[in-house]
């Protein structure tokens, strides 16, 4: 409860140089001490919480709670804070408990504000059309289906209402100071809420923004960070004068070193230093590094950008309309250009500068590069047993950086799935048609804007056929080790293809079911469209089950029923033996002569083999290779196992 000052706590406040206009508007604690209030000016109606102990400020320092040399204007101010040398004033916030506010130049909420919730965003395509509304509880899914599932209007239609609804609730007169944040050194805040244990150190300015925060993830905006119409997620940092507009980051994301970004959305742990993004629609794991590269008009996510990477979304004639997808898990090689449109399959890389069109969507783990013409061509299939693939799958998982119960956008991490493995399945069948097809006399066949050697297609088959074996005889061995039934699981749904909506796998029918309820109204607003994507995210294994027995029956002819479990172990034994020694040999590489150019400097040759060894170690005791050799010794062990208890079942 609060209660007005009394004559004597007000004589005292004088005393101590504080001034108000009506001090019957400035209502204080029961236990409030002004002996902690200096040099303050109230407006309008204040009211003022318990000043007691010491909080932690930005810096990390302990501090007396107090309220000194500041300006006032209609604020709530909670028990225990610090607010210090305020240059301007503090206008229309509620200050919560534990917050420590020192040196701001100016805090101001202003009527019917919306803290960045309601910005509509032109991501993907500069034209327009795709635009995404922000609100704080932005999922890296709803954002996927309200820009790419343009084509359903009623969908987009209800997508768009529960984004309005959603940003509805954030509007408000007053802006909030969360519980224990600290802000520190920090030019201006317009329109800016501050979440719970979140640091603002040193930004300059922020604007219609929202930085949502939590005491197990917490947030940090750093020296010269300029945000505007921005939303930043929970256990986020952006830091070392980055500059955003019009942008959403999402949990766990690092964006700094001047970056800039613009009409752009960060998803789960991306990363984002140096460079420069627009209108670029940034799933989960995106990372762009470099000063010179510049991601704009595209769609990526578990990318890696290399430096000087660049794109162009024009083409000189009608504008920037053009739009770039590099599915899941691309790689662009430092100075590759893509002149949009263009479409990469999963887990491929893109070399060179390439000025034509292709879209290699159905051709996953290919290596892509452009000739001195700009002409794309590609090898299917070649980096599927590459060590960086590997490395990738298991990456991810350990980087995952988001903390707390909440984690907006739902993950699936798997390299091989029913999305990557059905594309190896069609991509292979297809590159063994053409090479029954294609005279031997021709030297290269073109496949939607992008050359392969005729000598490639067989090539090609082979890279993706052991991995698809691979992939399912380990899924089926994984259920028979744990004694459960190759039978169809009774709650899996089956769909021949599956997409990826931004990070999380379905399978297509699904996605179509979700579109149809929201359309008919069944579900009916925010809350129960994310539901609906949760039990989705739960009931992925026994969808991919559904899709390893058909995909089984298509790739080796026969029912699962009918075959042989012991069998099934010698193949998958045959099969991943092969494919992790095919890994092996290209980690082998990384020791070759050819790798040890430059070791050595100054000495004599066998000092080259020595300086190598001692900066890079050697092959046998590197542990990536130790790893796959254990990998290898661990499966035939498995594999002996089960046999054993399928004998004995």
């Amino acid at each position: 409860m609060h209660q007005p000052l009394t004559p004597k706590q007000i004589e005292q406040l004088q005393q101590q140089g504080c001034r108000a206009a009506d001090w019957s508007r400035v209502r204080v604690s029961f236990d409030f001490d002004p002996a902690r209030v200096h040099n303050v000016r109230f407006e309008g109606d204040v009211t003022l919480g318990a000043l007691a102990g010491d909080v932690t400020s930005a810096s990390g320092l302990s501090r007396p709670c107090a309220i000194a040399d500041a300006c006032l204007i209609n604020c709530t101010v909670g028990n225990n804070v610090r607010i210090a040398r305020i240059g301007t004033h503090i206008a229309h916030y509620h200050v919560s408990h534990g917050a420590c506010i020192e040196d701001v130049g100016l805090m101001q909420t202003n009527p019917g504000a919306s803290f960045g919730n309601g910005v509509e965003i032109e991501v993907l395509n500069e034209g327009g059309g795709r635009e995404v509304i922000l609100f704080n509880e932005l999922s890296s899914q709803f954002a996927y289906l309200l820009c790419l599932h343009r084509f359903r209007p009623a969908f987009i239609d209800k997508l768009i209402a529960f984004a309005r609804a959603a940003a509805q609730c954030a509007i408000a007169d007053i802006g909030r100071i969360g519980h224990g944040a600290k802000l520190a050194n920090v030019g201006k805040l317009i329109d800016c809420n501050v979440g719970d244990a979140a640091s603002i150190w040193g930004a300059t300015s922020l604007v219609n923004t929202t930085i949502l925060s939590a005491p197990d993830a917490p947030t940090l905006i750093g020296d010269g960070v300029q945000g505007h119409n921005c939303i930043v997620a929970e256990g986020t940092q952006v830091t070392e004068g980055a500059i955003l507009s019009k942008t959403y980051v999402g949990q766990g994301c690092r964006v700094g070193k001047q970056f800039s970004a613009e009409n752009t959305l960060f998803f789960a742990n991306c990363e984002a230093f140096h460079g420069e993004a627009c209108s670029v629609f940034a799933g989960p794991y995106t990372v762009t590094h470099h000063k010179s590269t510049l991601l704009i008009a595209a769609l990526f996510s578990f990318y890696n950008a290399g430096s000087g990477t660049n794109q162009s979304n024009h083409m000189y004639k009608l504008g920037p309309v053009h739009e770039g997808k590099l599915e899941r898990g691309c790689k662009t090689g430092s100075f590759s250009y893509m002149m949009w449109p263009c479409r990469v399959g999963p887990f491929s890389v893109v070399m060179g500068k390439h000025t034509r069109n292709f879209d290699l969507s159905q051709f996953p783990f290919s290596h892509i590069e452009a000739d001195h013409a700009g002409r794309c061509s590609f090898v299917p299939g070649l980096n599927l047993s590459t060590v960086g693939t590997v490395r990738d799958g298991a990456k991810w998982p350990a980087r995952d950086r988001r903390k707390g119960n909440v984690k907006r956008d739902r993950i699936d991490f798997d390299v091989f799935s029913p999305l990557t493995v059905g594309r190896m399945i069609k991509a292979s069948e297809h590159l063994k048609q053409l090479q029954k097809s294609t005279d031997r006399s021709i030297d290269e066949v073109t496949i939607n804007g992008a050359t392969v050697k005729r000598v490639l297609l067989r090539t090609g088959s082979k890279f993706y056929d052991p991995g698809i074996q691979c992939y399912l005889l380990e899924k089926i061995v994984t259920r028979l080790e744990a004694g459960q039934s190759l039978a169809a699981a009774p709650d899996g749904l089956f769909s021949e293809d599956w997409l990826d909506i931004c990070g999380q796998m379905m399978p297509r029918q699904r996605m179509l079911d979700l579109c149809a309820a929201v359309e008919s109204g069944k579900i009916a607003d925010l809350a129960a469209l994310e539901a609906a994507l949760d039990d989705i995210h739960r009931h992925y294994a026994e969808d991919e089950w559904a899709w390893i027995r058909w995909a089984y029956q298509r790739v080796f002819g026969a029912a699962l029923e009918s075959a042989d479990p012991v069998a099934l172990a010698d193949q998958l034994l045959a099969a991943k033996s092969k494919f992790l020694n095919l890994i092996l040999i290209d980690a082998g590489k990384e020791f070759d002569e050819q790798t040890q150019t430059g070791f050595g400097h100054d000495g004599e040759a066998a000092d080259r083999v020595a300086d190598f060894a001692a900066v890079r170690g050697d092959y046998d005791h590197n542990k990536f290779v130790q790893q796959m050799k254990q990998s290898i010794e661990q499966l035939g062990q498995r594999i002996e196992a089960l046999k054993k208890k399928l004998s004995q079942s």
